[in-house]
């Protein structure tokens, strides 16, 4: 039997081992790469359950410095611009990164060396999108932050 695995050259065992026991840099980035993408879903979610209208607010930390405006901003016209509530549309992205990180062994980049550049040009327009709305969308056009 074919199988993906076997296709990109190592066996479903070998996967394994290799993104649960080895220990290499590049597992490791890998790693953190699933982490941090876990976390963005974690926060998309919520932001979801607010841009769906599932619930009306969500809470916000208090702080003396920064006024958080969370509805203000996931409620926004940029946020309802692709056809649809952004939030969805980043889980499916941080889904996607971590498919990415975690497909292949830890040098698969000498048999596979498109396997990481999709990854890095799939996280790089992510990194993208998320500066124009730190860096832009919400300091002058919304006048308001979110914490998530």
């Amino acid at each position: 039997m074919v199988t993906i695995t076997r296709v990109l050259g190592h066996t479903p065992a070998q996967l394994r081992d290799a993104l649960r026991e080895d220990d290499s840099p590049q597992i490791r980035y890998r790693r953190a790469q699933v982490a941090t993408n876990l976390v963005g879903i974690a926060m998309m979610a919520l932001t979801t359950l607010l841009q769906t209208g599932l619930v009306r607010n969500l809470p916000e930390p208090r702080s003396g410095r920064i006024h958080w405006k969370t509805r203000k901003v996931n409620t926004s016209d940029e946020a309802f611009s692709y056809g649809g509530p952004d939030s969805p549309i980043n889980l499916v992205a941080h889904s996607v990164n971590i498919v990415l990180a975690s497909t292949g062994p830890a040098h698969r980049a000498r048999r596979h060396p498109w396997l990481p550049l999709l990854a890095t040009v799939t996280a790089g327009a992510q990194a993208a999108v998320a500066a124009k709305y730190l860096f832009h969308q919400m300091p002058y056009v919304d006048r308001a932050w979110c914490p998530y």
